[in-house]
């Protein structure tokens, strides 16, 4: 069994520290005392994967633990937590190696225990597109109706469950989460075989359909994060059913970046190492306010510290919108995606979504 090289002090631990910083692991919902021991025994040499892979085991031994003694609610979280340190695992690998397919099936099934035990509230959802299928993940307010549901996910490497708090602070909202699992990321990748070479505007209303097709998930919102940011506005700007775009973080007109870790991860969501082909693909994606306009409310969010977009990257969707309610907001010391600011900016975008998805 392969693993992630490392050493105390390595460049490859440093890298994984810098990418999946601190702020990183507990916005996407890992315990903190395993963010704490990842970093602590990654810098003692242990390799990076196999390290949050053991987290896991102890995270999903201790849900076992807790079921069989009737703590449902202990459970739950325990089985959250270990989907957060499994995420993190196969984040050390950013081709579709063997490893990597293996952290990230275990990752899936974790993922379908979480939803045996909610009593329907999280489920699994695979929408036909094409002659495959896109994979998400449905999690359902305590309330039903919904008052409206909020498609999310994000961009080259933060899928699905990655955004498992974000689901649950709508759900509290009485708001549902499709988490979705577009072209070029996860399952939708990995098992179905669909990259970014797609119509991803066409491939994203396929979940929108999937919302409103169903009565008691109300009406739909997208959130996308990182350079899903750039897709949630393409799609937006192309169907007219979704009623609130959030963007975080995003490049209207993405590029290869000096970063190994950004073109690695661009070549896997394409299915080629060729650059060319990679930049051709970045141009088509290209998000143009002159062509592509926004009419439902929009907000964007920015981090005055984030080392890969910049405010003017993501000025052209302010100038794609045509609606009034239009919303920046901007954090000076935000890192990539808010990740320091993990509970204010969910708070924030989630009473966003809350007051324009809810029925009048």
């Amino acid at each position: 069994m392969s693993s992630a090289p490392s050493s105390p002090s390595s460049s490859a631990t440093l890298a994984f520290q810098r990418a999946m910083p601190m702020t990183r692991l507990l916005d996407c919902g890992m315990d903190f005392a395993d963010a704490q021991a990842l970093f602590q025994r990654t810098s003692a040499g242990e390799a990076w994967d196999q390290v949050a892979e053991a987290l896991a085991q102890a995270q999903l031994e201790r849900a076992r633990q807790a079921e069989a003694a009737g703590h449902r609610v202990t459970a739950a979280e325990a089985q959250a937590a270990a989907l957060a340190d499994l995420l993190f695992a196969q984040m050390a690998f950013n081709h579709d190696t063997p490893r990597k397919r293996a952290l990230y099936h275990q990752l899936a099934m974790a993922t379908r225990q979480l939803c045996a035990g909610s009593e329907g509230r999280m489920t699994r959802v695979e929408v036909p597109f094409g002659p495959s299928h896109l994979v998400g993940w449905l999690v359902r307010p305590h309330a039903a109706p919904a008052r409206g549901t909020v498609l999310v996910f994000g961009g080259q490497s933060g899928w699905g469950v990655a955004y498992l708090p974000i689901a649950r602070a709508l759900a509290r909202r009485g708001l549902a989460t499709l988490l979705a699992e577009g072209p070029g990321q996860g399952e939708t990748r990995m098992n179905q075989g669909i990259h970014v070479d797609v119509d991803m505007e066409a491939a994203y209303s396929q979940f929108v359909t999937f919302i409103a097709n169903d009565a008691s998930l109300g009406t739909p919102g997208i959130w996308g994060n990182s350079v899903g940011g750039l897709w949630a506005a393409r799609t937006a700007a192309a169907d007219a059913r979704i009623r609130a775009c959030c963007i975080n973080s995003s490049l209207a007109a993405p590029t290869l970046l000096p970063f190994r870790t950004f073109a690695e991860q661009a070549a896997a969501m394409l299915g080629t190492d060729d650059e060319q082909a990679i930049q051709q693909n970045f141009e088509r994606m290209r998000f143009r306010p002159g062509r592509d306009r926004i009419d439902c409310p929009l907000l964007v969010l920015h981090g005055g510290a984030d080392p890969l977009v910049r405010m003017e990257d993501q000025q052209p969707f302010l100038d794609a919108a045509t609606n009034s309610d239009v919303t920046l907001r901007v954090w000076d010391d935000g890192e990539h995606t808010i990740y320091n600011h993990a509970a204010q900016r969910t708070a924030f975008v989630a009473d966003w979504f809350a007051r324009r998805l809810a029925p009048s």
